[in-house]
């Protein structure tokens, strides 16, 4: 589980996680979308420094590194809570009321997996999915990526299946263009390099899609 859209070296990893949507859209996002605050929450596949901070922000936190029926590892209870442990048990029918998956989880939609959701969820519980969504500054040194096309359609396996998306537009952000660029050179290479060559200030755009469904709607198919 990482608090990173995606895998890297240590050393860029770190930088990288400094310069993330230091004006916390994403977080605010979520709490007007779930909400998450005062609420049950089953955070699937998530970082612990992202599990901090909607604790502190009075999540009641249930982590789990999939969503899965047949009984999932995971660590119940807020994090930071002392002689919280893992557990190896399905989740309660009814036990959430807000479902939140980042990054690796939730890689398109399996029915199986939107019925767990559903199983999981009390009446009127919230599933949010959130996923880059590209047209930006990062997708053009990532490349080509479902992510940024073919999720995000209305045929796609998120909108077809009941969801709605709400974009985010973000920002990757340095302490410098030097820093920035040493970053870019690091984590993507001569691509990288040529990148950051052309940058005027030391941020990066970046779309973050948050797809989002109430308990029991549409699933494609059924």
């Amino acid at each position: 589980m990482s608090d990173l859209p995606f895998t890297m070296p240590p050393g860029p990893a770190t930088t990288l996680a400094s310069a993330l949507d230091r004006e916390g859209k994403i977080d605010r996002a979520l709490e007007a979308l779930g909400p998450l605050a005062d609420r049950d929450v089953v955070a699937v596949g998530s970082g612990p420094a992202e599990r901090a901070r909607w604790a502190a922000a009075g999540a009641r936190l249930t982590s789990v590194d999939k969503l899965s029926a047949t009984g999932p590892k995971g660590a119940k209870g807020g994090e930071g809570e002392q002689g919280a442990k893992a557990e190896k048990s399905a989740l309660a029918a009814g036990s959430a009321d807000t479902i939140v998956t980042t990054w690796s989880a939730f890689r398109g939609v399996d029915p199986d997996e939107l019925r767990e959701a559903d199983r999981v969820l009390r009446p009127d519980g919230r599933l949010l999915v959130v996923h880059d969504y590209g047209r930006d500054d990062v997708s053009r040194l990532r490349g080509e990526l479902p992510e940024y096309g073919t999720w995000s359609r209305r045929n796609g396996p998120f909108l077809a299946n009941g969801f709605r998306v709400r974009v985010i537009h973000c920002f990757w952000t340095f302490d410098s263009l030097e820093e920035a660029g040493g970053f870019l050179t690091e984590a993507f290479g001569a691509e990288g390099t040529s990148f950051a060559d052309g940058l005027k200030r030391p941020r990066l755009s970046w779309n973050v899609a948050v797809y989002h469904r109430t308990r029991g709607g549409l699933i494609a198919g059924t």
